[in-house]
């Protein structure tokens, strides 16, 4: 017999929950509310208090700005680069370092090593590598007779390939970590089952591997798809946006309007809309998700 839940138990998760709740709304609410008011504001921090009300002209204003759109289509093009380009190559060193091979605990922790270094000494290490005058780059592309004289990779408006590999370089080990956990967890059986079935290496990866770490592709993937949208260390480091408007992303968009021409209502604005479209773009992604489970992809 079930006994009936009485008015205090019904009361008790929420008065448990109320202190995290309201820590939540501190951080996330708070802030976000105070961001929606100022991006309807003309606020300049040299005289914040004399902050004028214009309502939506901030964002009609963005929305017919060229170098807004600009910023928008490079942040797109910054964000399928970098995530795709770190799936594929945190991929291949999951499946690396699945195998057994002499030293293998030592390469899983020096494998690390990009993933825990901060995002302005990449940026340096990557600006110095990509110099036009003296990069490791050019030496080395030079000596192997592909290019015949040195090139100045982040003055040219292919620059955000550049910050890309960069990216890359340092976002690839969070995949193959994430990736590599998830593979030692698939049941050996399986393989064994398949194997005598006649699958070979590639049919086993991607009828029984693939689909048995899905969860953790999607989820993996969903997070460095913020973490990258929200990501400017790189560019502002390593281009500052340049050469022209070549690698200008959204985020440091945002802070050059903010901080630097000091209109802090339009970079507010550009912030809000990047926020607004992020959602829209991981609803529609969690929405794709569902619909591969409905349609059984993922097991």
């Amino acid at each position: 017999m079930v006994r009936p839940v009485n008015k205090k138990e019904r009361q008790l998760p929420f008065l448990l929950l109320g202190p995290a709740l309201l820590l939540m709304a501190l951080i996330v609410a708070y802030p976000l509310l105070q961001a929606l008011r100022l991006s309807l504001f003309q606020v300049s921090l040299l005289k914040p208090d004399a902050a004028q009300f214009v309502g939506m002209d901030n964002y009609r204003s963005l929305l017919k700005d060229p170098l807004f759109l600009r910023s928008v289509l490079n942040s797109v093009m910054w964000i399928l680069g970098s995530v795709s380009l770190q799936f594929t190559v945190g991929m291949l060193g999951a499946l690396i370092l699945n195998k057994d091979f002499p030293g293998r605990g030592l390469v899983r922790g020096l494998s690390l090593i990009p993933w825990a270094t901060s995002g302005v000494l990449v940026a340096l290490m990557w600006t110095w590598m990509l110099d036009g005058n003296y990069g490791v780059l050019n030496d080395i592309l030079v000596k192997l007779n592909i290019i015949g004289q040195y090139q100045p990779w982040l003055a040219m408006p292919t620059s955000l390939g550049g910050v890309i590999a960069a990216n890359v370089w340092q976002g690839a080990p969070f995949f193959a970590v994430m990736l590599l956990a998830a593979i030692q967890g698939v049941p050996l059986e399986l393989y064994e089952a398949a194997y005598i079935d006649g699958a070979n290496k590639f049919n086993q990866f991607w009828r029984i591997t693939v689909p048995l770490i899905m969860p953790t592709i999607m989820i993996t993937t969903m997070l460095r798809i913020i973490w990258t949208a929200n990501y400017m260390d790189l560019v502002l480091v390593m281009t500052g946006g340049g050469p022209g408007q070549a690698s200008i992303t959204l985020p440091v968009l945002a802070y050059i309007t903010a901080y630097e021409r000091l209109r802090v209502g339009q970079g507010t604005a550009m912030a809000v809309l990047q926020a607004l479209m992020l959602m829209v773009a991981l609803s529609l992604y969690l929405k794709l998700l569902q619909g591969k489970e409905e349609g059984g992809f993922i097991i």
